[in-house]
């Protein structure tokens, strides 16, 4: 057979570190490759290599049966493959009509690249404001013009790298349907996902990579969860551990579902409470609206929403980083927060994790920087949070996006403070970084935090949090009884059995 897209015993270091030791992928015309992994095992490496983004140290690529010889990503482009990186490649001062045209051959025209944009936007159901300037999108309509690009480029094989990780669930089940007709038509997807049931719904073949190497490989419809979680994880979960991890057992993996929340809370003190809040953005849009609301010590409040409600400001407003238009806000003064985009607004990807530690205290410190001190709290942290990395001296951008999410938890959570607001801090990750980060959360909850979660996984939310949030055009809201179908009714609008997000003890019960 002749495979659209074939990697042939790929094998690519880092400095000391192995990220791919002699790794293969083929697939089909016409199909659906689910790639599967844990942070770390290659998967994003491998596929740069596909994309010529990146040259193999070993191994060959081939394009249609054909060895290609890929110098750069536009070489790819060139023989019909596209990627939608997980970490968005856009350019955040210009406009979606732009981003999406930039790269293009001959003169840009603002007409034609909007039409090209609203034309995508109906065919895919990933609707995008071509005017509309990046830097003022929220990280789910980013993603949308990540993936909006690369179809404008006719890609036969579309490498997307988490690409459902920020949808919210109506706007990801629209992109599996339109990665169903993309592979009737004869082309071919690679879909990197964390998902399981997401790669066994949409998937034909399924490929498994575990410490740079492919571990299985097949038709999707012989394998189930169980095969691929032993493929995934290895007979002994501790396999092969680096210097930088502890001897501690590692969190078990589990799914986000199988977490049930504690009982009732009793009355705890007010951490933090919102009251009358109103934001208007530079845009002149109402981000917020007449919010209340209080954050109790010792609970997680989980926050659900559909994108663009007003989520990522009010995160923001509670982490400190924002001031609101209108109304009180009383905030406690040790406050952690772990962004969505850890690229953008939590690392320095040229720095070292030493210098990425030291950033917590930034404008708090005076003097002489303590960097005796800080280098043993950095391999503190790195065991603790269990950080595969060379050491404190490493770059942040030489580690895989788990161990980069768990560094910044180890970095935010190790100050213990007195609230934590978590934006999407699974976003990405395998399932046991995932389970890692729960349990991190759920910790500094029992420890006495008080913890602000917001997650694009509905079941996630109510997984992990004692009290469930709602916000609906600005609006905050608290679900009565937060069952699935209650909770998504209120996303979207509908308002039986909620009320108010201030005063939780007093909330009536939905008959």
């Amino acid at each position: 057979m002749t495979f659209a897209l074939e990697l042939r015993d790929v094998s690519k270091r880092f400095g000391s570190v192995e990220a791919l030791a002699r790794a293969s992928l083929r697939v089909r015309p016409g199909t659906v490759h689910a790639l599967l992994g844990e942070n770390g095992a290659g998967k994003t490496t491998l596929m740069r290599i596909a994309y010529g983004a990146m040259r193999p140290d070993a191994g060959t690529v081939f394009l249609d049966g054909i060895a290609a010889n890929l110098r750069s990503s536009a070489d790819a482009i060139a023989r019909g493959l596209g990627m939608v990186h997980q970490h968005f490649a856009l350019v955040p001062a210009m406009t979606v009509a732009e981003n999406v045209a930039l790269g293009m051959r001959g003169r840009y025209d603002a007409g034609a690249a909007a039409a090209r944009v609203r034309a995508l936007g109906q065919a895919t159901g990933l609707v995008l404001d071509p005017g509309a300037r990046v830097e003022t999108l929220p990280v789910g309509a980013q993603q949308r013009v990540e993936i909006v690009k690369a179809l404008a480029r006719d890609a036969r094989v579309l490498i997307l790298d988490e690409p459902t990780s920020v949808l919210p669930p109506g706007e990801a089940e629209e992109l599996l349907r339109w990665v169903r007709r993309f592979r009737d038509q004869g082309r071919c997807v690679v879909l990197i996902t964390h998902k399981l049931r997401e790669a066994l719904g949409i998937a034909d073949d399924v490929t498994v990579l575990r410490r740079g190497a492919t571990i299985l490989t097949g038709p999707a419809d012989t394998l189930d969860e169980p095969a691929l979680v032993a493929a995934l994880l290895g007979g002994d979960e501790r396999e092969g551990p680096t210097s930088s991890e502890s001897s501690a057992t590692l969190p078990p993996a589990i799914s986000p579902a199988a977490i049930l929340p504690r009982g009732p809370l009793p009355a705890g003190n007010p951490v933090a409470t919102l009251r009358h809040v109103s934001i208007t953005d530079a845009r002149g849009r109402r981000a917020l609206h007449d919010a209340s609301l209080d954050v109790h010590q010792g609970e997680i409040v989980g926050l659900a929403a559909v994108e663009g409600s007003g989520q990522h400001e009010l995160l923001r407003l509670l982490a400190g980083r924002l001031t609101p238009t209108a109304g009180d806000v009383t905030l406690p003064e040790s406050i952690a927060f772990i962004p969505e985009d850890r690229h953008r607004d939590a690392l320095v990807l040229g720095m070292t994790l030493l210098e990425n530690v030291a950033l917590r205290g930034l404008g708090a410190r005076r003097g002489r920087m303590p960097w005796g001190e800080l280098r043993d709290s950095t391999e503190s942290l790195l065991a603790r949070f269990h950080v595969r990395a060379t050491g404190p001296g490493a770059l942040a951008r030489e580690l895989s996006g788990g161990n980069q999410q768990k560094l910044v938890l180890g970095r935010e959570l190790s100050s213990h403070p007195a609230m934590v607001v978590a934006e999407n801090p699974t976003r990405g990750l395998d399932i046991r970084a995932i389970a890692s980060v729960q349990a991190q959360l759920r910790a500094a909850r029992d420890a006495g935090s008080a913890v602000v979660l917001h997650s694009s996984d509905l079941d996630e939310v109510l997984a992990l949090a004692d009290r469930v949030l709602v916000l609906h055009d600005g609006r905050v809201q608290v679900v009565d009884t937060p069952t699935r179908e209650r909770v998504g009714r209120a996303m979207l609008g509908a308002t039986i059995g909620i009320s108010s997000g201030a005063a939780p003890a007093d909330v009536p019960t939905a008959g």
